[in-house]
């Protein structure tokens, strides 16, 4: 079978007197039949080019949902008198929420089934689960096409009745004031699903009487609302990657006006909680890169009032804290770990001890002030995940449950992880974390897969994945290289891979693909690399600059025509991404965009086997960016390579909604690697 060949037609683009002719731009006409028959017809390629690994694809899916307990549930959290459970049936694709009363032999309630909510839609997300003060109405967000745009939802937990009210085009979640009935909530714009206004609902009301309390007109900015772990206080946010603003409102008087905390400023980021008397803010206030941690009395907010409670460091990430009645839990981040930080309020102050060389850790949902025990999840590139109990009292941690490995075969023991330190071309040491299973020899015949993501100051942390030991247990070595760009060395490790700085990114990870080829850990014959939305983007850079390193490459909703999109401000997301990689209108970023921009410099050249997805209905990377690619890389590489493209005509830009369906898409990423390794077993 012939691969499909994309009509031709020329169109140009213009900017700071310069012309660019984009002979696929065409295939951004969403509703136009010829392309949706060009995106089936890639697909029919695909089905047809992977055909013989049919069989084998089925038995990978098979082996990972054989890893999976299907008959699970999360450990109960306590919040505000009830004991709240999340459950998977065996065979079911969605999760089943669960209640009880926080008494001796209370009944367990079903209050909201995903399953039977989930059955006529092909795809389907809840998201924002939020309860009244009086543990009767919730509100919850669902999307039905992966597009992050929800319609708002309510439901009386005592009759079981779905209330007719629907509020469109939101977020997805709302606050809900403490008299039971008012809500708050952000509305999308529906083209560019921008968060920009803030509404006042009262349950029970046509969403045509809400009330705009809030409108942002700059477009490089978010709103969103939230509500402080005391009930004390709903906060408006609006935010963009580099400036916050907050306004506060009394949770008891729902229809005064919020005031302002701190007025914006540029660069100046900020978020607040509250306790007793005081705000407590984590800001980058007075060039505090790394954040740090300050407080305030309620009534004197502004920023000249703030004091500090936890000093800046240069060594060490304030990620994020949480506030308990006798003590703080602060999570920090020093030389790429997690830490998570225990200081008490009568002065005592101290680390929880991990031993591992890799590792995560976080804490997890703590909803209630009146505890002395913080929980937290700890996992590893070998250790499954667990959820822990730490008595800030008696300083001791009880594992309240363990990731369970079924099939039989997994022994921690049978695996090895560490970190290595490649050196970029500029000096910098640019860390991987490295796992493999102890059976495997090191040497230029290892498969390995090397990840990256690198964007946005999002840390891809070393967690455990069951679906992984697919692939190790084959004898392939997975790193996650953590290049600029990512926050894993600090604040100024991100702002070294954005904006103006941005190769540095793709600099660390070509660096760190040639380190490892020149340590034995692999060979250019048989390195693979991956990346998804913003890490495609690195898999579109390097296989321009160096397709000689990779023997095959996956990119997942890969953000390849970087130069058009930000350029076009109609498309979701642009505007508020401008403090990320520039505002092609400026012509300093027009020509430093443009001159790594992958579809802007595909060219006559090798390039290596490469798998490309997508979702129809991705509104993050939209389906024509990596469509317009695959055309091009047809036009003009000079190999005989797979070049495939799956399509997903029914999901966004998180893939299949489902626990197992999303399994069928790991499965075909990992037949595409072990295929190219003849592995087929």
């Amino acid at each position: 079978m012939y691969p499909p060949k994309a009509a031709k037609i020329p169109f140009a683009l213009k900017a700071h007197q310069d012309i660019r002719i984009d002979n696929y731009y065409w295939l951004n006409q969403k509703k136009n039949p010829k392309v949706k028959a060009y995106l089936e017809a890639e697909n029919d390629y695909y089905k047809a080019q992977t055909k013989h690994t049919k069989d084998f694809k089925e038995l990978l899916f098979n082996e990972m949902k054989g890893r999976i307990k299907e008959e699970d549930e999360s450990v109960p959290y306590k919040k505000n008198g009830f004991n709240y459970v999340t459950k998977f049936k065996k065979g079911n694709q969605y999760p089943q929420y669960y209640r009880k009363l926080d008494v001796p032999y209370a009944t367990e309630q079903l209050f909201l089934d995903v399953n039977f909510m989930a059955k006529s839609h092909k795809y389907y997300h809840i998201s924002g689960l939020s309860v009244s003060q009086n543990n009767r109405y919730l509100s919850f967000g669902e999307d039905i096409k992966g597009r992050n745009q929800y319609n708002l939802c309510f439901k009386d937990l005592e009759s079981g009745k779905i209330f007719k009210e629907k509020i469109k085009n939101t977020s997805g979640y709302a606050v809900w004031a403490n008299d039971d009935k008012t809500l708050f909530y952000c509305k999308n714009d529906p083209e560019t699903l921008r968060s920009y206004q803030i509404y006042r609902h009262v349950l029970n009301t046509h969403p045509s009487q809400d009330i705009l309390v809030y409108e942002e007109p700059d477009e490089a900015f978010d709103v969103f609302v939230s509500k402080t772990k005391s009930n004390k206080y709903i906060l408006l946010g609006t935010a963009s990657f580099i400036t916050t603003e907050y306004r506060f409102l009394d949770a008891d008087k729902p229809n005064c006006r919020f005031k302002l905390f701190q007025k914006r400023q540029s660069k100046l980021e900020y978020s607040i909680e509250h306790y007793q008397d005081f705000f407590y803010i984590l800001t980058n206030k007075d060039g505090a890169q790394n954040f740090k941690i300050m407080k305030t009395t309620f009534d004197k907010t502004s920023k000249n009032n703030w004091v500090d409670l936890l000093a800046h460091r240069d060594d060490v990430l304030v990620e994020d804290f949480s506030i308990f009645k006798n003590f703080m839990v602060i999570e920090e981040r020093c030389n790429g770990l997690l830490q998570i930080r225990i200081r008490s309020w009568d002065g005592a102050d101290f680390y929880l001890p991990f031993e591992e060389e890799t590792y995560t850790a976080y804490v997890s949902y703590n909803p209630e002030f009146e505890i002395d025990e913080v929980r937290y999840i700890y996992q590893s590139l070998t250790t499954p995940s667990s959820v822990i109990d730490y008595n800030v009292t008696t300083r001791q941690s009880i594992v309240i449950k363990e990731q369970e490995v079924l099939g039989g075969h997994f022994n921690r023991q049978n695996y090895t992880s560490k970190r290595v330190w490649a050196p970029s071309r500029d000096g910098k040491k640019v860390p991987l974390s490295i796992v493999y299973h102890k059976n495997t020899i090191l040497s230029a015949q290892t498969p390995l897969l090397l990840y990256v993501y690198g964007a946005y100051g999002q840390t891809i942390d070393d967690s455990f994945n069951t679906t992984l030991l697919s692939l190790l247990d084959r004898g392939f070595v997975y790193a996650n290289v953590h290049v600029r760009g990512c926050e894993y060395l600090g604040r100024q490790w991100y702002d070294e891979g954005k904006l103006l700085h941005k190769k540095n990114s793709f600099y660390d990870f070509i660096d760190a693909a040639k380190f490892l080829i020149e340590n034995n850990f692999t060979s250019a014959n048989h390195l693979y690399a991956q990346g998804e939305s913003a890490g495609g983007l690195v898999m579109g850079v390097v296989i321009n600059s160096n397709p000689e390193l990779f023997h095959g490459i996956i990119a997942g909703v890969p953000f390849v025509d970087i130069l058009t999109t930000m350029q076009d401000e109609s498309i979701p997301l642009t505007t508020g991404e401008y403090d990320e990689w520039g505002n092609p209108s400026n012509k300093k970023h027009y020509n430093y965009i443009k001159s790594y921009s992958p579809y802007d410099n595909v060219r006559p050249q090798n390039y290596p086997h490469l798998l490309v997805s997508s979702g129809f209905h991705d509104s993050q990377v939209q389906y024509f960016e990596p469509a317009k690619w695959v055309a091009k890389l047809r036009e003009l590489k000079t190999d005989e390579n797979k070049l495939l493209f799956d399509i997903d005509m029914n999901v966004g830009h998180q893939g299949a909604s489902g626990r197992f369906d999303s399994l069928y898409e790991v499965a075909r990423d990992y037949c595409f690697l072990l295929d190219l390794e003849n592995i087929n077993q």
